[in-house]
């Protein structure tokens, strides 16, 4: 999956012959995954159509402050568009639009957005190739690099003028693959490896009943999501749920009992940075699992139970380096069973949340953690979405290694 894929981007189109090449950049960008608005100056409207863009990007496309066509003379709120943005690209930069963006002179809705915006700004220059080389040319190049713009340099090749040389604009498809390659080495937590586990785990008594949970497994495969997003490597240990990743670089392993996600934890633990240990992992399971299915017959039926083994005791057990993160589902005395299970599993980080809190628990979009470190350094979330708990758990991973 592209680093793109999700990534608000805001395409801003100057006036020069490459223009006709962001016909197939803005399919390039939809293919990725990404959500794509175009800004156009006026005379880049001379080569590429606003139909065209707008049609290819499935969103409007903006020119000017205000849309003249319309009655009631809407505003284009260069500062919305700027906030709205993940990424700034401004292909074709013409030497004109490249001078305005050194010197503020913001006489258009292009300029005006990219003086507004807080996101990352990419550049690819197109001009002719004694432009390309020219002075003024070289000192906007290095201004901009100077104010934090990303340069993606010109290509050599043939040109508008019949000329051969640098300054034609990089292809679309090596414009995509620079941005990929310039966002993933900027991720956090990339060259890192985690584990994650989530989900239930179900407990044989026949081949028909099970003893479970309710967990459904959303707040791991959230937590996988993210990590992945981020950067990471990402192996998941999931349970039985109907949850899927969004994201096909995480390497998901299906597993059942508790048995199966304490092998495949040690399976893998010895090769990662990060064990995240979100499962609900059953702590007994039927001392003996009946071959056939169990007949209703005696109006009372017991079944002898042992305990499971406990994964994430095991792994605290063998630690090397990992950063290792346990969570803790509590109804009473929450605080001081969350500390002692970080003692008793040597854990850096547990996740606690409790039942007694509305919103959160099994079965929930939201939930509400409060985050205990080793030092048992205490610090109490709000309730929030468990996307966004995933979030937080991954900027404790990121503070951790630095």
């Amino acid at each position: 999956m592209s680093v793109l894929n999700g990534k608000k981007v805001l395409l801003g189109v100057s006036g020069g012959i490459a223009a006709y090449k962001t016909a197939s950049l803005v399919r390039l960008f939809i293919k990725a995954g990404a959500h794509v608005q175009v800004i156009m100056t006026p005379a880049s409207k001379d080569f590429v159509t606003p139909l065209t863009l707008s049609t290819l990007s499935k969103n409007p496309v903006h020119s000017s402050f205000f849309n003249t066509d319309d009655e009631n003379a809407v505003w284009n709120n260069h500062v919305d568009l700027a906030l709205w943005a993940d990424l700034m690209l401004i292909a074709p930069a013409t030497a004109n639009t490249l001078s305005k963006m050194v010197t503020g002179n913001s006489d258009n809705l292009l300029i005006a957005t990219y003086l507004s915006a807080k996101c990352p700004v990419y550049f690819a220059p197109a001009m002719d190739l004694d432009m390309y080389k020219h002075p003024s040319s070289l000192q906007s190049f290095d201004s901009l690099k100077q104010f934090g713009n990303i340069m993606i340099p010109a290509e050599n090749g043939e040109l508008a003028s019949g000329l051969s040389g640098e300054g034609r604009m990089a292809e679309p498809e090596n414009i995509i693959a620079f941005l990929e390659a310039d966002l993933e080495s900027k991720l956090p937590l990339k060259g890192k490896k985690i584990l994650i586990t989530a989900g239930p785990t179900y407990e044989a008594i026949d081949p028909v009943r099970f003893i479970g949970n309710h967990s459904s497994g959303k707040m791991g495969f959230d937590i996988a999501n993210e990590a992945a997003k981020l950067g990471a490597k990402v192996i998941l240990i999931a349970g039985p749920t109907h949850f899927k990743v969004k994201n096909s670089s995480v390497e998901v392993v299906n597993v059942v009992s508790a048995q199966e996600m304490y092998d495949a934890c040690h399976q893998h633990y010895n090769d990662v940075d990060v064990a995240i240990a979100a499962a609900a992992v059953a702590d007994y399971k039927p001392k003996v699992v009946a071959l056939q299915k169990i007949k209703k017959a005696a109006d009372e039926f017991s079944i002898e139970l042992e305990k499971t083994k406990d994964i994430l005791a095991s792994l605290g057990t063998i630690k090397k380096n990992q950063f290792l993160i346990g969570f803790a589902l509590e109804t009473q005395n929450e605080i001081e069973n969350a500390k002692l299970k970080i003692q008793k599993k040597n854990l850096d980080l547990i996740v606690l949340n409790s039942l007694q809190d509305e919103g959160a628990g099994f079965k929930k979009e939201t939930n509400k953690v409060t985050f205990i470190d080793k030092n048992f350094n205490i610090e109490p979330m709000e309730l929030k979405s468990k996307e966004a708990v995933a979030t937080d758990i991954l900027r404790k991973v990121i503070e951790h290694f630095g």
